[in-house]
């Protein structure tokens, strides 16, 4: 038996995003658990999808004594505060201080933390603590897939473990596979060889769903490369290694090493560099099929409509850019205005985070008009509310579980929530007091609406929607909506991005002089 310490922090940063994530952010619960210091840790992630849940579940059936330092994560949004960053760096690093010495540390990382004075959140924690308990002392960390991988990163941790699904369904998977790595270090006592491996050129978030290709196939490379090699992916080669991990970046982030990257794991650096090599062939031969087909607003609605009439499954129009999952503010109107305008009877946009709104229509109480503008509360690209003569067809606490493959088992805590219907136009919007992307049937269901049985669905997600919702669609339309969250990576207003990068597939390649004048 080890004694391990176990920690998390927590924050997918988008630089461009109007909000910042303040240290209450970090405190309060959502979809995920509130900020955890020591032993309620252990507790407190209980049954949550997410990776602190899988290693403290992994270490302690493998017998290992856990010491849980602290846990916290943010919705995405823009730079992480300053107070926020080193008051969690600091509880992080004054508790592992105070528990030493220990036999290894797991921890809990997103992989794309920005900071007001850190542009690798990750990269400067795990300075600080290889700075404590010194070079050698195992550490492994679970990653998010949408991780902007660094060379620190790579270089500071001993193995880094990524999620190999988008979307996220096996967060607490991941957490569990880097415990029994970490337990395998500290059994077998042998050195990990790595080789770190950068791409040139950025990946649109919508297009890097594991459900589809090119991305799949890569993840399947992955797993035969584990089991030795020699499948329908990889035929002509063996492969001896002990992990590898893709990421395919988080594109809207102003930093040097915004991009995918890749690491792979061996007991010695020939098999590491081999299967880094053959990864890395893999992903630059599929740069052109990382594309897809976009709608504007209109558009999409006016098609949606016209699938319906013959679908016996909703249509699902995709509010890509106004994602809380990528820093979006989660109440732009968009497309909430377009279903109107076109009169797009029976559909339902979800959700639309208005704290104010949803509270008037708790005050209206079900079955009343309130007659007000609704969203557009950020006021992204100078939107304004929808306005409208709204009938509060339903109204809950914003208290429940979610139950869908990616959210499944969170409380969710999302403040007053109401379903309000459009008097002229027969379209309905959710309306919820805290961000949280619309990955979960029950975020629906929570307000009267079953989405099995609704024509037509707009959802503030960008790809996790689809573990819950692909299932039920008939079609999926992606729709170029105002948001946060910009799509294109070329309409996004780098500066410190490294010069060459690709600003998309098959791109023109970024320069740093041109940024700037």
């Amino acid at each position: 038996m080890a004694r391990i310490a176990v920690a998390g922090f927590q924050h997918e940063t988008n630089t461009f995003a109007p909000q910042k994530a303040t240290w209450d952010d970090f405190v309060r619960a959502d979809a995920w658990p509130p900020l955890l210091r020591g032993s309620e840790m252990i507790e407190g992630v209980r049954g949550y999808n997410i990776p602190i849940a899988g290693a403290v579940k992994g270490l302690t059936e493998l017998g290992h004594e856990l010491v849980p330092l602290s846990w916290a994560a943010a919705p995405p949004c823009s730079y992480v505060e300053r107070e926020a960053y080193e008051r969690i760096a600091g509880m992080i690093l004054e508790d592992l201080q105070k528990a030493l010495p220990v036999d290894g540390i797991y921890l809990d990382l997103h992989g794309a933390m920005v900071a007001d004075d850190h542009q690798d959140g990750e990269g400067e924690l795990l300075a600080r603590i290889r700075k404590l308990v010194g070079p050698d002392l195992p550490i492994v960390c679970s990653l998010d897939y949408h991780a902007n991988l660094t060379p620190e990163m790579a270089q500071l941790a001993t193995a880094l473990i990524g999620y190999r699904t988008y979307p996220h369904i096996d967060m607490a998977a991941t957490g569990e596979k880097a415990a029994r790595l970490l337990d395998r270090l500290l059994r077998e006592k042998r050195k990990l060889f790595k080789a770190y491996r950068q791409f040139d050129f950025l990946i649109p978030l919508v297009w890097q769903c594991t459900l589809n290709e090119p991305s799949k196939g890569l993840f399947d490379m992955i797993e035969e490369m584990e089991q030795g090699g020699t499948g329908k992916v990889t035929p002509k080669h063996n492969f001896n290694i002990v992990s590898a991990t893709i990421t395919p970046g988080f594109p809207p982030a102003d930093i040097t090493h915004c991009g995918p990257a890749l690491v792979a794991y061996a007991w010695d650096q020939a098999s590491a560099d081999a299967a880094a090599d053959a990864l890395a062939a893999a992903l630059n031969s599929r740069e052109s099929q990382f594309s897809g087909e976009v709608f504007d607003p209109d558009a999409a609605v006016q098609k949606a409509m016209a699938l319906a009439k013959t679908a016996k499954k909703p249509i699902v129009l995709a509010d890509v850019q106004d994602n809380p999952g990528a820093g979006g503010t989660s109440d732009t109107v968009g497309l909430l205005k377009a279903m109107m305008r076109n009169k797009a009877k029976g559909a339902v946009i979800g959700m639309l985070v208005d704290p104010d709104s949803a509270q008037a229509a708790h005050d209206a109480g079900e079955g009343n008009i309130m007659e007000r503008g609704i969203g557009a509360v950020v006021g992204v690209g100078g939107e304004t509310p929808a306005k409208a003569r709204w009938r509060v067809t339903k109204i809950n606490s914003g208290n429940f579980t979610a139950t869908g493959p990616f959210y499944g088992g969170a409380k969710m805590h999302l403040g007053p929530m109401a379903l309000v219907t459009d008097e002229d136009s027969g379209v309905s919007a959710v309306l919820a007091g805290r961000r949280v992307q619309a990955a979960d049937q029950e975020m629906f269901r929570h307000v009267g609406v079953e989405p099995s049985k609704t024509p037509i669905l707009g959802l503030k997600s960008t790809v996790h929607f689809r573990a819950d919702f692909q299932p039920i669609a008939e079609t999926i339309l992606i729709v170029h909506s105002p948001g946060a969250h910009t799509t294109d990576p070329t309409e996004m207003p780098f500066t410190r991005l490294r010069e060459g990068v690709r600003l998309r597939p098959n791109g023109t390649p970024f320069k740093r002089s041109a940024a700037a004048s």
